[in-house]
Order: C-alpha cells, then structure tokens, then sequence
C-alpha cells in the first residue's frame, strides 16, 4: 500500500486536475458546450470522456517521467520524493510513467487522428522537457508551456476545424506556464530577482489578454471578470511576498498557488467564450484540486 501510494504521489494528483480544466477549457472554447444537450450528446460526451482520460494519461505520466530524471538530483534537493526515499524505484517509475503516456496517447486516439497526433506531441515535449527542457533557462519554460497549450488545443480537437480556428489562444497557457517554470527555479535556493519580476509581468499581460478576448468575443463580456479578479487574487500576493523576501519558501507557495490558480485562467477563457455557467463548472474543481494539494505535493 506504502508503494501504491508513492507511485500515486509521482503524479501529482492535485496537479491533473488542472490539467482536466485544461481539456474542459478547450471545449467549451470550441463551442461544444452549446452541443451537449442535443441529440448527438452521447457521443459528445463520449469523446469527452476519452480526452479527459487522456490528459490525465499524459499528465500523470509526464511528470512521474520528471522524477524518474531527477532521481540523483532529489537525492540532495528532495530526499523525501517516493523515489529518493526508497518507496518507489527509478524503473518502477519509469514503466508506470511510459504505461500512463501510451494510455493517454490511445484514449486521444479514440476520438480523432487530431486529437491523437495532439497527445503524441504532448507526451514527447513532456519526455523533452523532463529529460533536457528543464536545464535549458530559455526553452525550458517554453517547452513545459508548450505542453499546457498542446493539452489546451486537446480539448479543442473535439470539434472539426476548433484547433485551426483557435489555436492561437494556446499562448495563454503557453506564456502562463512558462511564468511558473521560470519562477519556480528560485523554488529551492530562492535570489531570483529577475525572473520574479518577469513572472509577474507575464501573468498581469495574461489577465489583459484573456479580458481582451471576453470583450471581443461576446457581448456579455463581464461574465468572464469575476474569474479573472479571483485569478489575481489568488496568485498575486503570494507572488509579492516571494518578490519582498526572495526566500525558497515563499517561492515555492507563490508556483503552489500559481499551478492550482490554472483551473481559475481555464474557467476565465470558458466564460469568455461560453458563459458563466460553463466557466463555473470548470471553478469547481478548484476545491478538488485544494483539497488533493493538502496530501500531495504540487511542485
């Protein structure tokens, strides 16, 4: 059970449920919303259903990869990771990590060659990044926000012609996650001044954009504000206190907070595209993600 549950923590529960707003993001963004109750329904959410299986696959997968690499590294950094602390071997790792990514490309499959080209993709820049991205200070960041736009357009795939259309809107959880990764490397020896800075810089351009598109999109363009004032709130002042005291700690709370607020940028873009309603569907599985944050670790 001990080893059940350290292969389970490789994951990061708390952390694919972020990545599933991602997949309802996507679709709702594609207007799929708008379909569900109709008489093609059953196959609709079919389809759902698969591309949520789907990034959970991949997610998973991709950052138990993460740990698999960085084994030596979190025998210093994290002794206390499954794998470092002997409740988890690097091959055990490794395989549950290799059969979650082959589970996530295949349930893609199901719903479209699109959709399973998408997930391939996902999985390979994941694998890049946690074998070669994360060392790299420029393509690191955009590698990992690669993977979040590709996880994104997944969603989108679910409606012919939705990812040409609006592929575009990638770059909000592309520049967003890249802020996370290039802020998160103060996470364990802290004096990152710049890319603080930066971070905060490149999440206050995401709320102006993802408000842009709200205005431009509908004209009930308000519905998608409360979500973007409780995005601010709930990763800005994590992020001033990191950038006043420069300590590890308060990094690391200031990328907590800034992961889990990934279901708050996914509920603003649903709400911009297709109401208030759907982008508070997707808002409720914030307490979800709170509440596996409090047993397994985000960052």
């Amino acid at each position: 059970m001990q080893s059940l549950i350290a292969h389970i923590r490789l994951t990061r529960p708390a952390n694919i449920i972020t990545a599933i707003a991602d997949i309802l993001a996507g679709a709702a963004i594609s207007g799929v919303a708008y379909f569900l109750l109709e008489d093609n329904a059953p196959e609709l959410w079919g389809d759902l259903g698969w591309l949520v299986l789907a990034t959970i696959g991949l997610y998973g997968g991709g950052v138990a990869f993460n740990d698999v690499f960085d084994a030596d590294l979190d025998k210093v950094e994290r002794p206390e990771r499954p794998i470092p602390s002997g409740q988890a071997t690097v091959r055990s790792a490794g395989w549950m990590a290799f059969l979650l990514l082959l589970i996530g490309v295949f349930a893609a499959w199901q719903v479209s060659l699109l959709s399973g080209v998408l997930a391939l993709s996902v999985a390979l820049l994941a694998v890049l990044y946690d074998a070669w991205g994360k060392h790299q200070s420029l393509f690191g960041p955009v590698n990992m926000g690669l993977c979040r736009a590709g996880n994104l357009l997944l969603g989108m795939s679910m409606v012919p012609g939705a990812v040409q259309e609006f592929a575009y809107i990638g770059l909000v959880p592309l520049v967003y996650v890249a802020a996370i990764t290039m802020v998160s490397r103060g996470e364990v020896y802290g004096k990152n001044t710049k890319a603080l800075y930066g971070g905060l810089f490149m999440y206050a351009s995401i709320l102006l954009f993802v408000a842009g598109l709200a205005y431009i999109q509908k004209d009930h363009w308000w519905e998608s504000l409360p979500f973007l004032i409780l995005l601010a709130y709930f990763i800005f002042p994590p992020l001033m206190k990191a950038i006043k005291k420069q300590e590890p700690a308060l990094i690391g709370k200031s990328v907590k907070a800034a992961v889990l607020a990934l279901i708050l940028v996914n509920a603003s873009l649903a709400a911009a595209f297709s109401g208030w309603m759907v982008g508070l569907v997707i808002l409720l599985l914030l307490p979800v993600s709170l509440q596996l944050a409090r047993v397994f670790a985000v960052t």
